[in-house]
Formats: structure tokens, C-alpha cells, sequence
């Protein structure tokens, strides 16, 4: 059983998208999405440095564009879907529950928003990594931060104010590592609040349909079978942690044996090696994966995949 996973924000790497838009389908693609979504995807994602596209503005449209390409290009119809954070988006195009250029407006209102809600006020986000999972939510709680990311394999990421951040670095959980990330606010927190009425009004202009094949939502790791309730957790995850440790929980339980991560794979497939015991994974990072995919795809895909390759 196969499921294709799509990365959220900070795996954006300086021109991690050069050998695809060497394919000539996946680079008339990207103008396409960068054309519903205002923004040079092509030069944000070949020629902008690291620290441009770490804005959240110009990085969740282009790694959400990218994941939409990079499936296209794939060519591949897993057995089930997920993405991590503002992946969520790429995942519902995926499913068909969104259209690609319905998908870059979205999350494009999404970004901007963001942005402007992280600018508001001074806050960030830390990685606590290893100790006990009740200790690391105990230590987050004591400090006065949230945990905005519960991603598993000894993962979890806390957010709020800088000064709260401070505090849980000085008092760390028994036996974990208390890691500034390089971001500019507390995502999937209260923080992220003002991004929610642009966002809430844009789902509403939104052409919406069922998904196609199963996907999972962060909320809460389920499987959600309407696509306007999955584009309702779009909009509402923005302020609600990310919970990709159930996501996993769900994967393991559903009997899933391998694992591909879009462009720019090796996050989630990261996690998934600490975590999904017995699963193997492929992180897609570079054109040249393509191929090696597909294969694994194809010794891996349950029936829905083949239900595609004969349709």
C-alpha cells in the first residue's frame, strides 16, 4: 500500500526546483501556477536565495506548487494521501478535491496572511527533540508556548512569544534538545488568528468537490471523506497544531508499506525512518528520482494505484 506524502513549510531549499523545470510538462505547469497565484515560482524556486524563500508569503505557494507539479509529473495514484502543514493544500489537488489553480489561490490568501499575522508580533517557533512525549508537552505547557507541531519520532515543535521560547530553552524536557527553528512566527497557533477571515472568505469562492482517494487531515489523522469539510480543517489548522504523529498513527494502522515524499523530499521521509517501523520510504529531491519512483510506486501500490495506471 502506497501513500504520497507532501512537505510543509522550512523543506524549501535555494533552487531545489532547476532539474525539474528542465521536464517540459512540470515547467509549463509551474507558469500555470504561477500565474493563479501571482507569484515567479520559476525564479523563487531556481534563483532566490534561502533567506528570500523563507518568507512564508512566496514559501507555501512555491512548495505547494511544486508538490502539485512534481505528482503530475509523477504520474502515480497512491492508495491514500497526506501532507504535512500548508502540504495539506498540495494533497487536497491531489485527491481532486481542489483544482491546481483553486489550490494557488488558497494558498496564496494563506501565505500573505500568515506573514502579516507573524509580523505582528515578535514570535517564533523551537524543536524539541527526544525525551518523553507527556514530559516535552508538560515542559511546552510550563513555558507558556504551545505545541504547534506533533510530528513523532521524538519530534515536537512548541510556538509563541520569543521571550516564552526563552523560558523552555532554559528549563528543557529530561533528556531533549531545545532547537530555535528558523521561522518567522508561531505558526498553527492563536497567533496566526487575523490570517483566518481572508482565508475563511476565500474557501467560500473555492470549486469544491469530494476527494477521489482517501486523505488524511492533520486535525486529527483521519480520513475525511468530504471535500468541504477538508477544505473547513484548511482553513481551521492554520491556528491548531499540526498532528502528523496521528497522521502516521493512521498510515501504520491502514497497512501502508511505502512511503514517497514530494519535491523537496527527505522531511517527512526523515520522520517517517524514526517512526513507521517497516515502512520503506523515497524522498523525490531532485528530477533524476523520478524514475526510481515509479518503480518503487509500482512494488509498493495497492488497488487504487492500479485502478489508475488501467484507467
Amino acid at each position: 500500500m502506497l501513500v504520497i506524502t507532501c512537505p510543509g513549510q522550512g523543506a524549501q531549499k535555494s533552487g531545489f526546483l532547476e532539474s525539474f523545470l528542465e521536464l517540459e510538462t512540470f515547467s509549463a505547469q509551474i507558469d500555470e501556477l504561477a500565474a493563479a497565484s501571482g507569484i515567479d515560482l520559476r525564479a523563487h524556486g531556481t534563483t532566490s536565495d534561502d533567506e528570500t524563500i523563507k518568507d512564508t508569503a512566496l514559501a507555501q505557494p512555491l512548495l505547494v506548487a511544486a508538490a502539485i507539479a512534481c505528482a503530475a509529473e509523477l504520474g502515480v495514484t497512491p492508495d491514500v494521501v497526506a501532507g504535512h502543514s500548508v502540504g495539506e493544500i498540495a494533497a487536497a489537488q491531489i485527491a481532486g478535491i481542489l483544482t491546481p489553480a483553486d489550490a494557488m489561490r488558497f494558498v496564496a490568501v494563506r501565505g500573505a496572511g500568515m506573514a502579516e499575522a507573524a509580523a505582528a508580533t515578535p514570535t517564533g517557533m523551537s524543536a524539541v527533540v527526544g525525551g518523553e512525549p507527556a514530559d516535552v508537552l508538560a515542559a511546552i505547557d510550563a513555558a507558556g508556548a504551545a505545541p504547534a507541531n506533533v510530528n513523532g519520532g521524538g519530534q515536537t515543535v512548541a510556538a509563541g512569544a520569543l521571550p516564552n521560547l526563552e523560558t523552555l530553552a532554559e528549563n528543557p524536557p529530561e533528556r531533549a534538545r531545545v532547537i530555535p527553528l528558523p521561522v518567522a512566527g508561531a505558526f498553527h497557533t492563536e497567533y496566526m488568528a487575523p490570517a483566518v477571515p481572508a482565508l475563511t472568505e476565500t474557501a467560500t469562492e473555492l470549486t469544491v468537490t469530494d476527494p477521489s482517494l482517501p486523505i488524511l487531515t492533520n486535525s486529527d489523522g483521519s480520513v475525511v471523506d468530504s471535500g468541504a469539510a477538508y477544505v473547513d480543517l484548511l482553513v481551521s489548522q492554520v491556528t491548531n497544531p499540526v498532528r502528523w504523529d496521528l497522521c502516521q498513527e493512521t498510515l501504520q494502522r491502514l497497512g501502508v508499506t511505502g512511503l514517497i515524499e514530494l519535491v523537496p523530499g527527505g522531511t517527512l521521509t526523515g520522520i517517517a525512518r524514526r517512526s513507521l517501523k517497516g515502512v520503506e520510504t523515497y524522498p523525490i529531491k531532485s528530477a533524476a528520482d523520478l524514475d526510481g519512483a515509479r518503480e518503487f510506486a509500482a512494488a509498493h501500490a495497492g488497488a487504487a494505484a492500479n485502478a489508475g495506471e488501467e484507467g
